[in-house]
């Protein structure tokens, strides 16, 4: 599958470069990628590239640096790691300088090892330079830059202010373009396979991790990276912990379990969860609190279109959970009560979903001038309502215990309303339980 196009990262470039000449006063915009970090001795992480400096570049090297000037006579200027023979023999190879410039579309190329004190010429009489805040190293090596450049007969002048580029960054991620939005099909494609195929393997006996290595398995095989987050396989209460990436208890004849995850094609996350029963078959009990949780995402779906918000999709998922929670006697009281004080939230413990793209938790507000953000065309995010019940509750009936449920989808809001990216996964009782006697 084709990649995001040069001409496209070129005009995301320009777009920032534009930003930047609205200023008042003359500024430039530098970024980093992400540096290795070390795993255990003699071993790093897998690395992964920053992902505005990504989106910016297509770049997938550590050790480089990113500045936009547009006053200046070569507006688009990187440093990136020189060639080195020896260097690349044992860690892989480098674009390198000379062939930096032209590759990545840039006005000119810098060595970062030989070269990084030309910074100080291209921030010479800047007066804010924009970075992400988030970037501890980055804040660091323009504080030294700009502080010998506003030292007495130093011949520079230093930047007067410094401003965070975070909130540009992300009003840009927002919207996916349809190079985006091919590759985001293809992550939740990957996932939604993966989740069919660890359905399939499922049974007594098995380990939380033996899921998630059919997972892991699938995505590799069909060229993700990885996985794009923790995976999540909680069998039995277990479920209950938001967060569980241990993985490593036996699943049980009569419980369900809980998969969370979801493969990263090209940078791009997809973010799939299913909950279904180790042996196949819904229990009563299970069937009904299912039903909640899928009846409030089936709600909250059907109020995603433009010109609405998250709140209104929000709104619809808790009504469907007070009611149905009401309905099994897990919550009591009238339904106009329970929903004034949001009593569904003691069992629906998070919210009903983010946005999704480079980042799982992509970036992106959620609130424009104080007021919810209103959907539009472009924008990928995911609704994920659930129900969970932890053992040892003393007010909730012991049949409901020990159970959690979560399903989540990934969404594009298109012009007319939306698109469910990872529906191919199945979801309703019936189609589980089909799916996995299959």
């Amino acid at each position: 599958m084709e990649s995001i196009s040069p001409a496209e990262f070129a005009a995301r470039r320009a777009n920032l470069l534009a930003f930047l000449a609205a200023q008042p006063q003359p500024a430039a915009a530098v970024l980093a990628a992400n540096p290795e970090r070390q795993r255990s001795r003699d071993t790093d992480y897998p690395y992964r590239q920053h992902s505005d400096f990504y989106y910016l570049t297509g770049f997938n090297e550590p050790n480089a640096l990113l500045v936009l000037r547009p006053d200046s006579a070569a507006p688009q200027q990187i440093f990136v790691q020189p060639s080195d023979p020896h260097a690349e023999v044992w860690h892989g190879r480098r674009l390198g300088v000379d062939a930096a410039a032209e590759a990545l579309g840039m006005d000119q190329a810098y060595s970062y090892d030989d070269d990084l004190e030309q910074l100080t010429e291209l921030l010479d009489g800047v007066e804010t330079v924009f970075y992400l805040f988030d970037d501890t190293d980055l804040a660091d090596l323009l504080q030294q830059f700009g502080a010998s450049m506003r030292r007495p007969k130093s011949g520079y002048q230093g930047a007067a202010r410094y401003s965070d580029l975070s909130g540009f960054m992300a009003q840009q991620r927002l919207y996916k373009s349809a190079a985006e939005i091919a590759l985001m099909r293809q992550a939740c494609s990957i996932s939604a396979e993966a989740h069919k195929r660890a359905m399939k393997a499922c049974k007594p006996g098995l380990f939380e991790y033996q899921l998630a290595a059919e997972l892991h398995y699938h995505f590799a095989f069909h060229g993700a990276s990885g996985p794009a987050y923790g995976t999540i396989v909680g069998g039995g209460d277990n479920a209950c912990i938001l967060h569980y990436t241990e993985n490593s208890a036996a699943l049980v004849d009569g419980e369900l379990v809980l998969i969370d995850a979801g493969a990263e094609f090209h940078g791009y996350a997809g973010d799939i969860t299913r909950t279904f029963p180790v042996n196949g078959r819904f229990s009563a009990d299970q069937a009904a609190l299912y039903e909640v949780v899928l009846n409030a995402q089936l709600a909250a779906l059907a109020e995603l279109r433009p010109g609405n918000t998250l709140l209104h999709a929000q709104q619809a998922a808790a009504r469907a959970i007070t009611e149905g929670l009401l309905a099994l006697g897990i919550l009591t009281g009238s339904l106009e009560d329970n929903l004034e004080q949001a009593s569904h939230k003691r069992f629906f413990i998070h919210g009903l979903g983010h946005w999704l793209g480079l980042d799982v938790h992509d970036v992106g507000t959620y609130e424009v001038n104080g007021s919810k953000r209103v959907l539009e065309p472009g924008m990928v995010l995911t609704i994920e309502p659930g129900i969970y019940i932890p053992r040892g509750l003393s007010d909730v009936d012991a049949r409901w215990q020990g159970i959690g449920i979560r399903i989540e989808d990934d969404i594009l809001i298109t012009a007319n309303g939306c698109d469910n990216l990872t529906a191919a996964v199945p979801k309703t009782i019936a189609e589980i339980e089909q799916w996995m006697r299959s």
